[in-house]
């Protein structure tokens, strides 16, 4: 397996059934057709208003998650950003390539500066340049993206080729790996995907017990009385069951939804039990790690060691080109 694919992870929030079905799903199983890179973007988690404490606990919390999911440390280089020299030197070189027009048409730019109603901060503005860095710096060829994701990865291209007519050809093309994904949507706003953004009761984060998964499910939103069925609360749940629980099962349940007989009750009941059924040996997972932080960190500590490796060769490399060396 000499592919190289690579992604990254905000270390802000829980982990929730959206981030898994969206992405983390993909991350497992895709450990057994490429030569996997996974970061934890704790440098990109600047960008918003964290404290050292949220930043350092939520690090940490991610990576317990994503080994509890199933990222094998000895199949994948698992590595904390911040821990490996390079990433903000190549998004510097890159900047003095990237046209700022290029980056105010980012669409998720313009969507966050206008949710924090002026108060973005420049990291935000250069943030795909540093994604873009994050990539490049590993030579990575493939890099698994939903559709929203696809403005900032032909970007990270565009740098590549600027880069190639620049100096010389170096960066390889980069290639979006489009694995099936599932989008959920949030269970008090059907309307929006399913976000930490939203707060706790639009989501089912992966450290949630048995009792709260009750009282979320519960309290979802089903369908409109008068509205299209196929977009509603309803089918977001069916979408969740499909997923989760037993496929005879969710057969009759979406024969009852298209006919308008279907019980919510019922099925919320039964959701939130595959759901916890599902939870379960994750959790189980997650509290051992907990249990461990030396060998969670140990993790860390040799994924940065094998990603420095390569950053330092391709600095090397770069700086050559550019004339720095």
């Amino acid at each position: 397996m000499n592919k190289i694919l690579l992604s990254g992870i905000k270390p802000t929030g829980e982990p929730h059934l959206g981030n898994y079905l969206g992405a983390l799903k993909n991350w497992v199983a895709l450990q057994t057709s490429y030569r996997t890179i996974y970061s934890i973007v704790d440098l990109h988690a600047l960008t918003i208003n964290i404290t050292p404490e949220e930043l350092e606990h939520g690090t940490f919390d991610l990576a317990v998650d994503l080994l509890a999911l199933g990222i094998d440390p000895k199949r994948s280089i698992l590595f904390k950003q911040s821990d490996v020299v390079g990433h903000t030197e190549l998004a510097w070189i890159f900047s003095c390539l990237t046209p700022v027009s290029e980056l105010e048409r980012m669409t998720q730019y313009k969507d966050m500066a206008k949710e924090k109603r002026g108060t973005s901060n420049a990291g935000l503005f250069n943030y795909p340049i540093l994604q873009a860095a994050d990539i490049l710096l590993y030579k990575a060829e493939y890099v698994p993206v939903g559709e929203d994701q696809l403005q900032h990865l032909e970007l990270s291209r565009v740098i590549a080729r600027k880069f190639n007519q620049r100096y010389k050809q170096f960066f390889t093309e980069i290639k979006p790996v489009l694995s099936e994904t599932v989008r959920v949507m949030s269970l008090h706003d059907p309307n929006k995907k399913m976000s930490k953004s939203l707060g706790p009761k639009s989501y089912i984060a992966l450290r949630d017990k048995p009792d709260i998964v009750r009282q979320k499910i519960a309290k979802a939103v089903t369908d409109s009385l008068e509205g299209d069925t196929t977009l509603g609360g309803g089918h977001n749940l069916l979408t969740l069951f499909k997923n989760f629980g037993p496929s005879q099962r969710y057969e009759e349940f979406e024969r009852q939804h298209a006919l308008k007989k279907l019980s919510y009750a019922e099925l919320k009941r039964e959701l939130a039990e595959a759901l916890i059924a599902f939870l379960a040996p994750i959790q189980e997972r997650q509290a051992y790690f907990e249990k461990h932080p030396a060998e969670v960190q140990g993790y860390l500590a040799q994924g940065a060691k094998r990603a420095q490796a390569i950053a330092d060769k391709t600095l090397e490399e770069v700086r050559k080109i550019i004339g720095l060396s």
